[in-house]
Formats: structure tokens, sequence, C-alpha cells
């Protein structure tokens, strides 16, 4: 059986990252363990992610027409892609209301698992997203540094661009917890990318600021560190939505699940658990061995246990199907016809 109760796999890995450096790099990719309040009604979490796309949706408008007027005005090269990166923020709102809406929708003859998957697809998008805002920044400051114009008004781009940090920064707070708390890996990364024009605003006020100071190459140049910041956010964000794409969970919330099951009375071992998530729902799949002088009425009773188990303790779980397995006896091989046709059995390894 699965060792139940070994934490030091992670050790919690970041132990709670201490120091300066450390607590940029979880404001900038925040870590997480996928680990929060549960919330069965699929329906409700749907809309709750739909509601958070469009309340910072408004507001993301908002900012870029903002922006869009000082951008004319001033000719703020690293103000522009600051605007770009909102505007392209905002339009990630559609390909995820779309996915919440078709995630929704009640599994088919064909899709018999739902269209939960949506949302998986709307993270790719987000993620490409994420790429062609690095790739606009890097070519309009490579462009600018090659190509110099003055910027204008340097005043209402400092004030623009800090307007831009607060918007971005209010819109990602909310997209990431909503996105964590229903289990939503791609409303998480779009809120990441959120956190990531808001860090684009952020070095536009620095710019504005070395402009100001006489240093001529101080737009372009920040648009430069700009693309360096979306870079680490758009790591964050193609892991997490990487590992969404290839069923992967938390170790914590196998582990969690594993002793669930084992505590089950009737349970005489867990042989194997694995869950995946299908959009932001966790399914689980558990093989258990129960003793063989069962009838089935009573080896039925157990795995319904251990499935109401499941679902009650562990965070978001949807759904599980539990396969009962008799005790050995005489060492009768109760899965010889099916060996042949399955890899051998593993122990489930960290992640």
């Amino acid at each position: 059986m699965a060792e139940l109760h070994d934490h030091d796999e992670h050790a919690h890995d970041h132990e709670h990252r201490a120091g300066l450096v450390a607590r940029l790099r979880d404001y900038i990719a925040p870590h997480s363990h996928d680990a929060s309040d549960r919330i069965d009604d699929v329906l409700e979490t749907s809309r709750r992610g739909i509601r958070a796309l469009w309340v910072s949706l408004l507001g993301l408008v908002a900012t870029a027409a903002v922006q869009v007027v000082v951008v004319i005005a001033s000719g703020s090269v690293a103000l522009l892609g600051d605007t770009l990166h909102n505007v392209a923020d905002a339009l990630t709102a559609v390909p995820l209301w779309l996915a919440f809406t078709i995630g929704r929708r009640q599994p088919t003859r064909r899709y018999t698992y739902g269209f939960g998957r949506a949302e998986d697809l709307a993270g790719i998008f987000i993620v490409a997203m994420i790429v062609a805002s690095a790739g606009v920044a890097a070519y309009e400051s490579v462009e600018r540094l090659l190509h110099r114009r003055d910027v204008h008004h340097l005043w209402a781009v400092a004030l623009a661009a800090a307007a831009g940090f607060v918007g971005n920064e209010v819109v990602a707070w909310y997209r990431i917890r909503v996105g964590r708390e229903i289990g939503s890996a791609a409303l998480v990364a779009d809120g990441l990318h959120a956190r990531t024009d808001g860090l684009t605003s952020l070095a536009v006020v620095v710019g504005a600021g070395g402009v100001a100071l006489g240093w001529d190459v101080a737009d372009p140049v920040v648009g430069l560190l700009i693309t360096v910041a979306i870079l680490f956010v758009l790591r964050g964000a193609a892991r997490d939505v990487y590992r969404r794409l290839m069923d992967a969970v938390d170790p914590d919330i196998l582990r969690q699940a594993e002793a669930t099951v084992a505590a089950v009375s009737g349970v005489e071992e867990v042989e194997k658990v694995r869950l995946r998530w299908i959009g932001h729902r966790l399914h689980a799949e558990a093989d258990i061995i129960v003793d063989a002088d069962l009838g089935m009425t009573d080896a039925h009773d157990i795995a319904v246990r251990v499935h109401h188990a499941l679902v009650h303790d562990v965070a978001r779980l949807h759904d599980a199907t539990v396969h009962v397995n008799p005790c050995g006896q005489g060492g009768v091989d109760h899965h010889r016809e099916v060996a042949h046709h399955s890899s051998p059995r593993r122990g489930h390894e960290a992640g």
C-alpha cells in the first residue's frame, strides 16, 4: 500500500519561501497547492468564473481607454506596449467565457466525460496571448531604440501607467483568487496575464521618470525589461496549463485521497488511487482490496462508502469510480486473464 503520511516529498518544497527575492518570485508566479474550500455545485463554480471575467473586463476596458488617449498624445512606446497588453488581456475574457459556458453542458454519447476540458483549451489560448504580448513589447522596444522619437507629456504617461498598474493588479488578484477557489487553471493563468500587464505599467512609470531625468533611451529600455518580466509570468502560466493538460495533480491531494480511502471501514488495503482534472473538477479512480468472504452486496456497500468519503473529503472532487478486489486466497490471481493487457502495477512517484 502506498505510504499515506509522507509529507516530506514537497516538504512544502518552498517551506513557504522566505526572503525578499522569494516573495517577489511568488508575486510574479505564485505557488499553489490547488487546495481550497470545496464547492460542489459545478454550475455555481462556472457562474463565479464568468462573473469574475466580466467584472474584471469592465475594469480593463476602462483602463485601456484612458491609456489610448495618452498614447496618442505622448507617443510613448512603453505605454503603447502596456496598452496593447491590457487590450489583449481583456480579449482573453471571450474564450474563457465560452469555455465556462461550454463546460456546463451535460456529457453526451461522444463526449462521455463532459466538456470541462474546454477550459484547458482556453488556457492554451491565454498562454499564446502572453507570448504575443512579449513579442510585441520586444519588437516595439527594439524599433524605438533603432529609430529614436521623443516622448511628450511625461506626467500624463506616468499617471496613465500608474492607473494601469492599479487596475491590472486588482483584476489579477480577483481572477487568481476566484480561479483557485473554483479550481480553474485557465482563470488563474488569465489572472497571471493581468499581473503581467500590471508589471509593465509599473515599468512604464519608471521609464517616464528616466526620460524626465534626461536618459532618452529609458522608454525603450524599460520596454525590453517588460519583455523579461512577461517571460517570467509566461513560465508560471505555461507550467500550470501544461500540468492540467497532462492530468497532473498536487501530490498532497493524492495523499489525502489515499488516506480517505484507507480510513473507510472494510477496506483491507488501498491498491491504487488516481486523480485527474476535467475543467475545474476532479475525478478519482480507486482500486481497493476487501475481505474475499464478503458477499457482493457487502463489498458494494464498502465501495459506496469509499465513493462518498472521497466526494465529501477531497476538495472539488466531483465523481469517483471504485474497483473492488478480493483479498488473495492461496495465491490465486484474480486478474490473470487481463494481466497481459496491463502495464506492471507501480506505486505512485513524486511528480
